[in-house]
C-alpha cells in the first residue's frame, strides 16, 4: 500500500515525559501526589478523557465536578509544556524521509489543538499531507471512523494503520486495515496481547517490517 496513516504519542513520539509534567502540575495544584512517567505512560492511548479519568480512579477521587476541573487544568498546563522534553523517538525521521512519495497521515486521540502544536513544535507538519485529532465529530480510535476519514482526506480508501496500542490495533481492524505494532511505545499490556499483523521494536525494522506485509 502506498498510504500510511500514523498514530502519534507512543509511535512517532516520545511525549510522555512532558504529559507526566503537566499531570503532576494538576495533581500538585491540588495536594496529591503526583504520578511516576511509568504511571502516565500506562494512562495514555485512549485520550485526553480517559487519561484523566485514569489518573482520578488512581487517587480515589470521581465525579463530573472533579472530571471538568482536572481536564481543563491539564489541557492548559500541557498546552503550556507541550514540547519541552518531547522527541521523535530514534530513526523516525530516517523512516519518513525514506517514504517520501508516499501518502502519509496522522491519526491521533489526542486533541486537534494540540496535535497542531506538537507537529508545528517538532517540524512534522509538512510531512504530512492530513492530520485528524481525537477531538472532531469522527470520534476517537478504536472507531475506525477517524481512519475512514483521515484516509478519505489524503485520496484513499485504505492505509496501513501503524500505531503502539489497542486503540490503534481495534481501529485498523474495523476499518480492514493491516496493522503495524510499534512494541516500544504506551499501551495497558503486552505487546503479543494486541492483534498486529507485524511489530517492530525499533524504528530502523520498519522498513523491512512494512515491506514484509506484503509478503
Amino acid at each position: 500500500m502506498s498510504a500510511l496513516v500514523f498514530d502519534l504519542d507512543g509511535t512517532l513520539v516520545d511525549s510522555a515525559p512532558d504529559m507526566a509534567e503537566a499531570l503532576n502540575r494538576v495533581m500538585a495544584a491540588r495536594d496529591l501526589p503526583g504520578f511516576s512517567l511509568a504511571e502516565v505512560r500506562g494512562f495514555v492511548g485512549n485520550g485526553v478523557a480517559m487519561l484523566i479519568r485514569r489518573a482520578m480512579a488512581a487517587r480515589g477521587r470521581a465525579g463530573e465536578a472533579v472530571f471538568a476541573d482536572w481536564h481543563d487544568a491539564y489541557l492548559a498546563a500541557y498546552a503550556d509544556c507541550i514540547c519541552v522534553e518531547t522527541r521523535l523517538y530514534p530513526g523516525v525521521a530516517e523512516v519518513l524521509d525514506g517514504l517520501a512519495g508516499r501518502r502519509l497521515a496522522v491519526c491521533t486521540n489526542k486533541p486537534q489543538a494540540l496535535t497542531d502544536a506538537l507537529l508545528e513544535a517538532l517540524d512534522l507538519r509538512p510531512r504530512f499531507a492530513a492530520v485528524l485529532g481525537g477531538d472532531t465529530e469522527f470520534g476517537r480510535k478504536p472507531d475506525p471512523a477517524p481512519l475512514r476519514q483521515v484516509a478519505g482526506l489524503i485520496g484513499t480508501a485504505e492505509a496501513v494503520m501503524v500505531g503502539d496500542s489497542m486503540a490503534d490495533s481495534g481501529a485498523a481492524q474495523a476499518a480492514g486495515w493491516p496493522m503495524l505494532l510499534f512494541t516500544q511505545g504506551y499501551r495497558d499490556r503486552a505487546p503479543e496481547a494486541i492483534p498486529a499483523d507485524a511489530r517492530f521494536t525499533d524504528w530502523a525494522d520498519f522498513p523491512a517490517a512494512l515491506q514484509g506485509l506484503g509478503r
